[in-house]
C-alpha cells in the first residue's frame, strides 16, 4: 500500500468531464445504489485521502460526465461549466462514442480535443487525458481498433505538446479479462473501475495504492462453445438491439440526464474497495 506520509497531492479542485466511462457505469455506489460511482470518483477519494492524511484540506470534486455523450457535446456543454469552477485538475476523457461510428473523422476529433486541452492549460489547470482501450479481444469492437490506435497516437502527442498527463487504458493488461467488464461488454465492473483509478494515479505521476494494480486475475477454464453462443444471443437481444434502436432514432442513453455531481464539494469519508473477483462468475463473449 502507498505510504500516505509522502507529500500531499497539490491539486485542490478536480473536475471530471466525459461520457459513461467517467460517469462510472456500472460501478454501483456503495453509499447510493441509485447512482454509479466509477474510477473518477475513486480517484477523487484517493487524492483527497492523501491530502487529509498529510494534514491539509480535502480535495474538492465535481463530476459533469453524462453517459452517451459524443466529444462535441462534452466540449460544448461540460467544458465551459468545468472552467467556470476554476479547477486546477481536469480529467477530459471523450471520443469513444464517436469512434464507434465508422464514418468518424479521427483527425478532426483530435483537433477538437487539442483545442480543449489548450483552453484548459491556459486556465492554469493540469489535464488528464486517456487513451482508448485495446479492443483486440472483442470480435465486434475489434473493427474500431485502427481508429482507436490513431486516436491514441494523437492523445500522446497532444499530451506531450501541452504538458498534459495520460491515463493509459490501452496498456492495461488486466482489462483484457472479461471479469473486468459488465454484462453489456462495453462498460467496466466495480473491479475494472478500481483498477482504472489506480492507472489514473500512475498517469498523474503518483504512486498507486497497490503495486499489483494491473496484475492479471487467476485464469479461468475455457468457456464451452454452446455456453458462449447462448451468452452471445442474450447479449445481442438485451444490449446490442436496444443500442442500435437508439442510434436509428437518434437518441442517447443520456438524454434528459443531468450530471451526478455538478458542483464542487469536499471529498470526505472512507474508501469502499471493490469486491474481489477471482473465483467469480465466468466471463463470456465479446465487448461489442
Amino acid at each position: 500500500m502507498t505510504d500516505l506520509s509522502t507529500p500531499a497531492p497539490t491539486w485542490t479542485r478536480y473536475v471530471a468531464i466525459g461520457d459513461s466511462f467517467t460517469e462510472g457505469l456500472w460501478d454501483v455506489n456503495p453509499d447510493d445504489d441509485a447512482r454509479c460511482r466509477g474510477w473518477a470518483d475513486i480517484l477523487a477519494v484517493r487524492l483527497s485521502s492523501r491530502r487529509t492524511a498529510a494534514g491539509v484540506d480535502p480535495l474538492e470534486y465535481a463530476n459533469l460526465a453524462i453517459r452517451g455523450r459524443l466529444l462535441g457535446p462534452i466540449l460544448t456543454d461540460q467544458l465551459p461549466t468545468a472552467l467556470a469552477l476554476e479547477p486546477n485538475l481536469v480529467s477530459l476523457v471523450g471520443g469513444g462514442n464517436d469512434i464507434l461510428r465508422p464514418t468518424i473523422d479521427v483527425d478532426h476529433l483530435a483537433d477538437r480535443l487539442e483545442a480543449a486541452v489548450v483552453e484548459l492549460r491556459a486556465s492554469g489547470a493540469d489535464v488528464l487525458l486517456s487513451t482508448g482501450m485495446n479492443p483486440v479481444d472483442s470480435a465486434l469492437m475489434r473493427r474500431t481498433r485502427h481508429r482507436v490506435g490513431i486516436f491514441n497516437s494523437y492523445v500522446w502527442s497532444i499530451a506531450r505538446r501541452h504538458d498534459a498527463q495520460v491515463l493509459d487504458l490501452w496498456g492495461m493488461q488486466s482489462l483484457r479479462d472479461w471479469r473486468m467488464w459488465s454484462e453489456d461488454r462495453i462498460h467496466l465492473t466495480t473491479e475494472g473501475h478500481a483498477r482504472v483509478a489506480q492507472a489514473a494515479l500512475v498517469g498523474l505521476g503518483l504512486e498507486p495504492d497497490d503495486a499489483a494494480w494491473d496484475d492479471p486475475l487467476t485464469p479461468l477454464p475455457p468457456v464451452p462453445r454452446l455456453e458462449k453462443a447462448m451468452s452471445d444471443a442474450v447479449w445481442l437481444r438485451e444490449h446490442v438491439y436496444p443500442w442500435a434502436t437508439r442510434r436509428l432514432r437518434h437518441r442517447s442513453s443520456g438524454d434528459l440526464r443531468t450530471p451526478k455531481r455538478p458542483e464542487l464539494g469536499p471529498v470526505e469519508g472512507p474508501f469502499a474497495g471493490p469486491t474481489p473477483v477471482d473465483g467469480g462468475s465466468r466471463a463470456t463473449g465479446s465487448a461489442g
